[in-house]
């Protein structure tokens, strides 16, 4: 596997991780965020700590930064959200009882 591809599969899973903290962290308070945040600006760290192979363009952490933006963005996003869901379980308000979800879902 070449270090571009390692690289990348070290984002993503620093996303799913900085995704699951922030979704249960978001529930208590609002600093869940910060706390991703602050997951993908060590991130450049873990990528050249793990990945000995890496280019020399690669090492500068501001370019790791830019090139693994999207792939850590992505997962921590979802696993954000589907973290902080999972947790509260929340349930839809109907506003009318002629609508279309309340239809479907009382019957």
């Amino acid at each position: 596997m070449n270090a571009e591809n390692k690289m990348s599969l070290i984002f993503y899973a620093i996303g799913t991780i900085a995704g699951i903290v922030s979704g249960i962290l978001s529930t208590q308070a609002q600093m869940g965020y910060i706390a991703g945040l602050l997951i993908y600006l060590l991130s450049p760290k873990v990528v050249i700590a793990l990945v000995k192979d890496l280019p020399d363009e690669l090492k500068d952490e501001r370019i790791l930064l830019r090139k693994g933006f999207w792939g850590f963005f992505l997962f921590w996003l979802y696993f954000t959200i589907f973290s902080y869901n999972l947790i509260l379980q929340p349930e839809p308000k109907f506003y009318s009882n002629q609508s279309l979800l309340y239809n479907i879902t009382k019957g």
